[in-house]
């Protein structure tokens, strides 16, 4: 059959089991707009209150769900206000395709209104992306991209398409096609590997487990519980990974690097061999890389040949989806016991728990109660900052998918605009978002979204005035001048968001917080939630810049000297 480039477009996403687009519409993407209309019964589309939100939600989607998310924007401004969204998804693996329309052919390189080489701007930080200037090649284009954006190590995609390719006097000949599942990636895995794997595991007598995202986004959860049982070791994790591993489990240590628990960094520094699934070392993880795990050899698991030998050299590594590998490799491990080793680090734990203030209101207070009222089974989002490590270190998690964080961009004002995508993709979830007050300004017009579709998240706001985690550092490493993250001023976060259609509340006092919090999850409702904390409560414990991670430090050390 015919049809326009604006119908191909809303066909291939059909195809491809498309359900929600998040985007904002403009002149040169108005075509797919009218055609996205006639489809409001197929594909729901939601207007986000800026671009840069719309690539977030898109982002938090594709988290929650394991799908493709799919935002859209006009030419421009439209487009260049989803690059964050697409840098973020892009460092943390993320699988979205972004759908942008461009001025027409002819007017291309003619410094024409909104036109912009979106393209060629974002090429650093897609998994691929493309420009369409002819029809015919719309529909296959766009398969490529999904395709792209699934397959191996996952990441953002861009489409951008000119303005007469969308046009209905275009028509061209359309036939559907039966989209395949997506093999997983095998190709690099040997036999020979497998059992170079299976050796260094069985002559380890201290073997340690260090979990990344790549398990997450492989989806083997249930392997890697195989592989610890089989393997009989402790197990820590990076941001990326929480619920990869269960978060309750006795052998569970928590994080590795700057903020990592001390049971993780001593364990990883003191351990034989350090067995990495689906991690990149991030110099956040590694602190001093020539230090890390210096004792060990390391046993590298990805499926990304590039991340092999990056950032610290390995001593034998498999290559391939994680999830393949460790099935091939549980099938040839006998069960192993290393009991001393695991109660020592299992005794580090305990010896060195994460500590905060009892007597006042504090972040972790109302992250531990949240994780109680919630019985751990929320979708978490964050933003970036020391809420972010909190709400990693306090809540537990026993499921992936379930903690949404910009782990390698870092970027500020994500998780709003996550959290919404998160709660569209899981409706029956309870999703909440933990901002601190600057991060939530850097998007808090998302709430306008929540409310316009009557999204029910919870936003919580651990408002201390200032931006925490750079006054953090402010006060160990700069003499205390805190240049420029005092934040003190007039704006009145309750009533901003009771203006935008949200419930709201204040908390000033630990003794408010879980009546407030039973109050939000029985809602219904966007809810917001002002925390009054301290600004001068840390997260600890602590790595220095370019410490080695066993040189990790608490508030109680700092204190001795």
């Amino acid at each position: 059959m015919k049809l326009s480039g604006s119908q191909i477009v809303i066909e291939c996403l059909k195809e491809q089991g498309v359900d929600t687009v998040f985007g904002y519409p403009g002149g040169a993407i108005l075509n797919i707009y009218d055609e996205l209309y006639k489809h409001s019964d197929e594909i729901r589309h939601i207007l986000t209150s800026h671009e840069q939100g719309a690539s977030h939600a898109a982002d938090g989607y594709a988290r929650a769900t394991g799908k493709v998310g799919v935002c859209m924007a006009t030419s421009g401004p439209g487009a260049t206000n989803l690059v964050t969204g697409i840098a973020t998804a892009y460092m943390d693996s993320i699988p979205i395709v972004a759908i942008t329309a461009n001025v027409a052919r002819n007017l291309l390189g003619r410094d024409s209104f909104q036109e912009v080489d979106i393209a060629g701007i974002t090429m650093p930080i897609t998994k691929h992306n493309f420009i369409v200037k002819d029809v015919t090649k719309l529909a296959d284009t766009l398969r490529r991209a999904f395709k792209i954006a699934k397959s191996g190590r996952p990441g953002p995609v861009l489409v951008d398409i000119t303005k007469d390719v969308t046009a209905p006097t275009t028509a061209t000949e359309y036939e559907r096609v039966e989209i395949q599942p997506i093999e997983r990636s095998i190709e690099h895995i040997t036999e020979e590997d497998l059992e170079k794997a299976v050796e260094m595991i069985n002559k380890s007598k201290k073997p340690f487990v260090f979990i990344g995202g790549g398990a997450v986004i492989s989806d083997a959860y249930n392997e890697v519980k195989e592989f610890v049982d089989k393997v009989d070791a402790p197990v820590a994790d990076t941001l990326m990974a929480k619920g990869a591993f269960d978060g309750t489990d006795i052998r569970y240590t928590g994080m590795v690097g700057m903020h990592g628990s001390k049971a993780s960094n001593l364990g990883i520094t003191q351990c034989d061999l350090l067995i990495t699934i689906g991690a990149r070392f991030s110099d956040r993880v590694t602190g001093n890389a020539d230090k890390f795990a210096r004792k060990a050899k390391i046993l590298q698991i990805d499926v990304d040949p590039a991340e092999i030998n990056k950032n610290v050299i390995t001593n034998h590594s498999v290559i391939g989806d994680i999830k393949e590998v460790l099935l091939r490799l549980n099938k040839k491990l006998e069960q192993l016991e290393h009991k001393e080793w695991v109660n020592h680090i299992i005794e580090l734990n305990n010896k060195f728990p994460n500590k905060y203030r009892k007597d006042i209101l504090t972040g972790p207070y109302i992250i531990e109660k949240l994780y109680e009222l919630t019985v751990g089974k929320a979708i978490i989002a964050t933003e970036v900052g020391q809420h972010q490590m909190w709400a990693s270190q306090y809540y537990k998690y026993t499921s992936p998918r379930t903690f949404l964080t910009s782990g390698g961009s870092g970027t500020m004002g994500y998780g709003l605009g996550a959290a919404i995508g998160a709660k569209v993709g899981m409706p029956d979830a309870t999703v909440i978002n933990i901002a601190g007050d600057g991060c939530f300004r850097m998007n808090m017009n998302e709430i306008a979204t929540a409310t316009r579709y009557n999204i029910p998240i919870i936003e919580i706001v651990l408002n201390n005035q200032v931006l925490g985690m750079v006054r953090q550092w402010q006060t160990l490493f700069y003499g205390k001048r805190y240049s420029h993250t005092t934040l003190t001023d007039k704006v009145d976060f309750v009533k901003l968001a009771e203006a935008m259609g949200a419930k709201a509340y204040r908390i000033t006092k630990l003794e408010e917080v879980e009546e407030v919090l039973k109050l939000a999850l029985t809602a219904n409702e966007p809810v917001l939630i002002d925390c009054m904390i301290d600004n001068d409560e840390k997260v600890w414990p602590m790595v220095a810049p370019g410490a080695a991670i066993d040189e990790v430090f608490s508030e109680e050390d700092l204190e001795k000297k």
